[in-house]
């Protein structure tokens, strides 16, 4: 019966400059269930549900909600239509509390005055109801990424939608958060909500979808029944090829010493305390060292405090034998320091610069690039050129695209790209693969391991356990600011890496290897 379905995108296309983002699309979304929309990097998942939620119009093609035909011209248009959504990179004003940001757009009002007290007793009876655990007095810069989901998520019950739309929702979170995650949206179905969730993750459709639909380069490859397939045969699907789920390595051969770490104490922007508390260890030529933890023990703020975007209270950094505690971020890179950030868009990229001016943001005054201070732009363009076939970039109009109109996956890429072809001394890759698909993981992984095998260090900062586990040659975990243990990935099983980051086990940690 048509009325099965609560949502039917049929036949959408959407053009942009350059490129079919969306060829021929049809999705249809049945009520009360998980729908998964699984694709590579740049295939057109966030653009069509971008059409859904009214933040793009279709070329051509129809929406129909509950059997009749609807135009969704603007965001307001889908929350009236109890339509909500969950972006990818998260749509809240920093500078406001956890509770401003829910209720915005939709301020409760007493005469002229804005009335609170029931909106707030609303968000944390939602917030008790579905685990969220959010503080509504807190501001929104200075809550963790995780948080700043749940924010979002409660903005969506806030407005009792009942088609909840997840853009990636799981790329910035941890295990045990995505694990919550993953029980609230299953929560959420069975009290009727229908959920869309735009995810590369194989293990979570597997574990919560009951239907997927794949796309590929913009065009719809099917629907399948999730209990009715495996995780191989969805990335085939996906990529158009089989893809390996282990990392090929050969061991490690350790080589001589090039970032040592002493005493290093970073305070915290969110409260008195330090966020590092006084971490010492070092990273050698020819291994991939880990720090693993739940995201929001000092691991940001560590990683700040290493690549000079925070200034350290007390300790000693040097590298390749040189100080460089006091040095500026330019000096660091110029010696060899490369730096894949956790947040793309605030310390990756320059957002409204052109695909080809990123790839050089820290190399424009090389004599490659400049001459006389004037910008050699044949030479810029063909660096990127080169770059983007490399690294399989996707992007409408190839150099000359502007990173913002780029997928999340495809920006990673591009910073992946600039920061390993400066052939660094020390690649500090944190989160390196969040929110790539299946093809380009593998892809990220095999460059790590061939920065390793070429006599690199590789400082690998990642919440994924799988690739703590299958890319790291020594893992450091982190818990409250403090490394509490170090171990050997060959050893150790993920339930006790667990434990570590829970900090129910703990050892000392030697500073010299």
């Amino acid at each position: 019966m048509e009325n099965d379905y609560i949502i039917e995108m049929l036949n959408i296309t959407k053009e942009f400059p350059g490129i079919k983002a969306n060829d021929n699309i049809t999705l249809q979304l049945k009520r009360g269930e998980i729908h998964a929309l699984l694709g590579e990097n740049g295939a057109g998942k966030s653009t069509l549900m971008s059409i859904l939620f009214g933040l793009y119009q279709p070329t051509s093609g129809v929406i129909k909600k509950d059997g009749k035909e609807v135009q969704i011209n603007t965001p307001n248009d889908a929350n009236d239509l109890n339509i909500g959504m969950v972006h990818q990179h998260f749509k809240l004003v920093e500078c406001f509390s956890v509770l401003d940001n829910i209720i915005l757009g939709v301020e409760p009002t007493k005469g002229i005055f804005l009335e609170k007290k029931g909106a707030r007793q609303k968000v944390m009876e939602l917030s008790d109801k579905y685990g969220l655990m959010v503080d509504p007095d807190a501001l929104v810069s200075d809550i963790t990424v995780g948080m700043q989901q749940r924010t979002e998520i409660l903005k969506m019950l806030y407005r009792d939608n009942e088609v909840l739309i997840f853009d990636e929702p799981t790329a910035v979170l941890t295990p045990q958060e995505i694990e919550e995650l993953m029980k609230i949206m299953k929560n959420l179905a069975k009290e009727g909500k229908s959920i869309l969730f735009i995810t590369h993750k194989l293990n979570e459709i597997m574990e919560v979808a009951d239907r997927c639909t794949i796309l590929r380069k913009g065009k719809y490859v099917g629907t399948v029944d999730v209990k009715n397939t495996t995780k191989e045969e969805l990335s085939k699907m996906m990529v158009g090829r089989n893809v390996n789920f282990s990392v090929d390595k050969k061991p490690a051969t350790p080589g001589e010493t090039v970032l040592k770490v002493e005493h290093m104490v970073v305070p915290s922007k969110a409260h008195a305390n330090n966020a590092v508390k006084d971490i010492s260890f070092n990273v050698r030529k020819g291994e991939i060292v880990c720090i693993a933890g739940i995201d929001g023990n000092g691991q940001s703020e560590f990683v700040q405090g290493l690549t000079g975007l925070e200034k350290m209270s007390s300790g000693k950094i040097t590298f390749n034998g040189k100080d460089i505690t006091n040095a500026t971020i330019r000096e660091k890179s110029k010696l060899g320091m490369s730096h894949i950030p956790e947040d793309r868009h605030k310390h990756g990229l320059v957002l409204d610069y052109s695909l080809e001016q990123n790839m050089v943001l820290q190399r424009y005054y090389e004599p490659q690039f400049q001459n006389a201070g004037f910008i050699k732009t044949k030479e810029v363009r063909k660096y990127a050129e080169k770059l983007i076939e490399q690294y399989d970039v996707r992007s409408g109009q190839g150099p000359i695209t502007i990173a913002r109109s780029m997928s999340g996956g495809n920006q990673q890429k591009a910073i992946i790209a600039r920061e390993i072809d400066k052939n660094p001394e020390l690649l500090v890759a944190v989160q390196p693969t969040r929110g790539l698909d299946v093809g380009a993981i593998e892809y990220i992984h095999s460059q790590l391991v061939a920065q390793r095998d070429s006599g690199k260090a590789v400082l690998l900062v990642s919440l994924e356990l799988d690739e703590v586990m299958d890319v790291s040659d020594r893992i450091l975990v982190m818990y409250e600011g403090e490394l509490v243990g170090q171990l050997d990935p060959k050893k150790i099983t993920v339930e006790e890496l667990g434990l570590y980051m829970a900090g129910a086990k703990r050892d000392e940690v030697p500073a010299e290897v």
